[in-house]
């Protein structure tokens, strides 16, 4: 990983950290790594056991082996497992499968869209 990548892989964590503060729901948070070195930078886990597992990409697309990681959390944990997401540099939201989501780092400080009728 480049400087960059680091410097914004912590740089986010601590910003979803300040975040997930502010909440009673969470119970505790890490980092996950299996000795085959798949990973997951931000893990948290809720009162009721849920977890929920955090990417950061400095890039602006999002590979679907930039999942890895987080894949093999969702299969170790199951149905405990509540989603994850690989935040990045790049402008869109979307689900990339099956309770794995892509976000932009900037949406960590934007307000919720609002639907209006």
């Amino acid at each position: 990983m480049t400087e960059f990548g680091h410097l914004l892989e912590s740089f986010v964590v601590g910003e979803l950290l300040k975040e997930v503060s502010w909440t009673e729901e969470i119970a505790g948070y890490g980092h996950w790594r299996t000795r085959d070195d798949l990973e997951v930078d931000l893990v948290l886990e809720t009162e009721d056991g849920g977890v929920i597992g955090f990417e950061v990409k400095a890039a602006a697309r999002v590979a679907g082996s930039d999942f890895a990681g987080v894949r093999r959390l969702r299969e170790l944990l199951g149905d405990a497992f509540l989603a994850g997401v690989a935040l990045y540099t790049g402008t869109r939201s979307y689900t990339h499968e099956d309770r794995l989501h892509v976000m932009p780092i900037d949406r960590l400080w934007s307000e919720p869209t609002r639907l209006t009728t």
